[in-house]
């Protein structure tokens, strides 16, 4: 693929323009819940909560449901790769049947939507597969077809499927579904507003004061009071729950591009082989799908994102003969640390603050059945799935001490790492037009860009969350910190949370 022929924004915000931006608030408001995030968590929680006669503010940093919503590959089943085997081991079969119902239901609970709302968003009903190439994975497949439908999924082992390559076997789920998220959601937006709720864009909430009401200081110098606050910023913007140490960044890669309707799948397809590979297509009219695949996952700041781009085009390329490529984009989500997400009460105490996050790539049916939970326990009622999902839940981490340990260790081999000066690196003379490096100028560090004028621009290279060191992006033009996953622009610009404050600048 070449990539300077291609589209390199995803497609469905391509397809599903917004319009003018909804203006941020020119004076300090107080409102009953203020939803902290405007993708599919925080738009469905405000929707839901407006219907039921709240009156709603929605302050999103950007534009709505152009984050992580609007770069998803737009899949909303409940099979999630390998999860149910995991379940049972680690939550029991309970646990494990609690998953299934609550992501089951927040599927049919969102058609339902398109249908009540006559939401346009190309809902198409699809089956679910999570396949394997190699033999040698076969084993695994079986026993989370075993647990899937012991957890109440209709859910099979099968050796055929109709993707153009064999496979040794795969998990099948039908009755699943695939739709275009940012139409649906826009569609959610205009709805929430005909029901008295409000909605803020470009409002970065960069202060939380809880109490009754809380108080959310915008970086406009704006107050917003609530007596209710849901933070659904993806990755939580605000410490003190310590969520972050629960939390390990990912960031995915995306290709699309254009395949004739009789050759195209019209499933969904994963496989965790091959740092992942997730196939589904989506409709274009004229005899003609676009092709979705995502894969090569990485740490944010630690991938040549090039060469993982070149790689998973030709996976691509090879596996869809004949499919002209014609977008690219990457995504990013939060794995938890033991793969539930964390929906609920913010932190222990917390009586008016709750969050949404560490949605492991499903972040569709994840925040649609968050949009249910959090707006039943802010009006005093207790889902069945609640405690599943609670984010004071001790227990599991206990039970999934490996992998939370594992993620601290990461973190903190940056923070070590990060501070000690290189033996060796580059000078801003050795930077390249477009590229960006690290680079040591006396006692500190320096995140320096050379744009494609050939003029340097220089930052801190400390990210304002946690003072891990970033680095520099070349296919996305993006500073990326490793700890925590979050993004600036080449000049320092926040892109992406959990950091609220840019980069400094700093004097070359």
């Amino acid at each position: 693929m070449n990539a300077e022929r291609v589209s390199q924004s995803s497609y469905w915000l391509e397809t599903a323009p917004a319009g003018a931006p909804a203006p941020p608030p020119d004076a300090d408001l107080s409102v009953d819940v203020a939803v902290v995030g405007g993708g599919i968590a925080g738009l469905s929680t405000a929707w839901e909560l407006a219907r039921r006669g709240r009156e709603v503010a929605v302050l999103e940093a950007g534009r709505l449901a152009a984050g992580v919503t609007g770069h998803t590959t737009a899949k909303l089943t409940a099979l999630h790769t390998l999860v149910y085997d995991h379940l049972r081991r680690t939550r029991g079969p309970g646990g494990a049947r609690l998953y299934a119902r609550s992501q089951s239901a927040a599927i049919r609970y969102a058609e339902d939507m398109v249908n009540e709302l006559d939401i346009d968003c190309d809902w198409e009903e699809a089956t679910a597969f999570t396949y394997a190439e190699n033999p040698r994975h076969v084993e695994k497949l079986r026993a989370e077809a075993k647990a899937a439908h012991e957890a109440g999924l209709p859910a099979e082992f099968v050796t055929e499927t109709e993707l153009p390559f064999p496979v040794a076997g795969a998990v099948r789920v039908t009755g699943q579904a695939q739709f275009h998220p940012r139409k649906y959601l826009l569609a959610l937006a205009d709805d929430l507003r005909r029901h008295g709720g409000s909605v803020y864009e470009d409002t970065r909430v960069v202060g939380l004061t809880e109490g009754e009401p809380c108080t959310l200081a915008t970086e406009a110098g704006v107050s917003v009071r609530a007596r209710e606050v849901v933070i659904a910023t993806h990755y939580p913007v605000f410490d003190r729950a310590l969520l972050f140490t629960r939390l390990s960044p990912r960031r995915e890669l995306v290709v699309a591009g254009v395949v004739d309707e009789e050759r195209a799948p019209r499933d969904m397809y994963i496989t965790p082989e091959q740092s992942t590979r997730s196939v589904r297509t989506a409709p274009l009219g004229d005899g003609q799908r676009l092709l979705i695949v995502t894969g090569e996952h990485f740490t944010p700041g630690t991938a040549d994102v090039e060469e993982r781009f070149a790689r998973l085009s030709s996976w691509a390329e090879a596996r869809f003969p004949g499919v002209a490529l014609t977008h690219r984009w990457a995504t990013q989500d939060n794995d938890s640390t033991d793969s539930v997400p964390l929906v609920g009460p913010f932190r222990p105490g917390s009586r008016h603050t709750y969050v949404a996050t560490g949605f492991g790539g499903w972040g569709l049916s994840g925040g649609i059945m968050a949009g249910q939970l959090l707006s039943d326990l802010i009006a005093g009622r207790t889902a069945e799935w609640s405690g599943l999902y609670d984010p004071r839940r001790v227990a599991s981490v206990v039970r999934e001490g490996g992998a939370f340990l594992k993620h601290q260790a990461k973190v903190a081999r940056h923070f070590v790492g990060d501070r000690v000066p290189p033996l060796t690196g580059l000078g801003p003379d050795d930077i390249a037009r477009g590229d960006g490096a690290v680079v040591r100028m006396g006692t500190g560090q320096y995140a320096v860009h050379r744009d494609e004028a050939g003029q340097l621009h220089a930052v801190s290279a400390s990210c304002t969350h946690l003072g891990c060191a970033v680095a520099f992006n070349r296919a996305e033009k993006a500073w990326e910190c490793p700890c925590h996953g979050s993004r600036f622009a080449p000049d320092g610009q926040v892109l992406q949370g959990p950091a609220v404050r840019p980069l400094k600048k700093r004097d070359l």
